[in-house]
């Protein structure tokens, strides 16, 4: 069942957000060529402490740490680890958050240093398929209309749609109902309603959406090697509208 949230709890929930974002923001000014994904988990463990929150993923299924740092051709739940980010290479940073009894998630990917005019749109296609199904997150709209929207839109670009991986709800609970797929129908799923709160997060691939597990037994890769992105958002459905909850500084471009 999907839950609906009271204006009280939304109003917790957004400066949850805005604290996450500020995290991400200060997480994305350190990342540069020469750093490891480890020493980004040691700051993203400062900031959250600094911050008064906790870490959302750290022991979450037995996951080690607080930051998924995935890099390449993977997409996501990658452990940071001793990697050395390199120039050329694609980073994607999930982080999530819990802040006064509720949780927060984002996501983003950004290129280290110059990549080639076609990873560079790569990357823009999939942000700018977040944007577009998150004004598609309205009343009255299905949960597979948003599936439906990321996927004509990647898709018709060239590019490939995860399938065994997708958004959620979001609020007590990291992961609550409904799951969100980035493709599907439209007008299918279940209508989208006020007071509702949910991530939206598509994860994409340059060539294959098939996946297979890292080798940190954690993380999910391309199975073809080809790189991948993910871009994501809590947002909740407030006055007829999405409103974006992970938003303050941080920005994806």
């Amino acid at each position: 069942m999907i839950s609906i949230k009271t204006k009280k709890e939304i109003t917790i929930m957004r400066e949850a957000g805005k604290v996450l974002a500020e995290i991400m923001g200060k997480l994305k000014e350190k990342v540069k060529e020469g750093i490891t994904t480890k020493e980004l988990e040691r700051a993203a463990q400062v900031l959250i402490f600094n911050y008064k929150a906790e870490p959302a993923f750290k022991g979450y299924k037995g996951f080690p740490n607080a930051l998924c740092a995935s890099v390449n051709s993977q997409v996501v739940h990658a452990a940071p680890s001793n990697y050395v980010l390199k120039k050329g290479d694609v980073l994607s940073l999930d982080l999530g958050i819990k802040l006064n009894g509720y949780f927060s998630d984002m996501a983003f990917t950004m290129a280290i240093g110059e990549v080639n005019p076609e990873t560079a749109r790569f990357i823009r296609i999939t942000r700018k398929s977040l944007k577009m199904a998150i004004n598609k997150a309205k009343p009255g709209n299905t949960f597979g209309d948003i599936g439906n929207t990321i996927q004509r839109y990647v898709e018709g670009q060239g590019f490939a749609v995860i399938r065994d991986l997708c958004g959620h709800g979001i609020g007590r609970n990291l992961h609550e109902e409904p799951q969100i797929a980035n493709y599907g129908s439209r007008h299918k799923g279940e209508e989208i309603k006020e007071g509702m709160v949910f991530c939206i997060e598509p994860m994409t691939s340059m060539g294959d959406y098939r996946l297979k597990k890292s080798d940190d037994g954690f993380g999910y890769e391309s199975k073809d090697g080809s790189l991948t992105c993910h871009f994501e958002h809590t947002l909740a459905i407030l006055n007829g509208k999405a409103s974006v909850l992970t938003t303050h500084i941080c920005r994806f471009n």
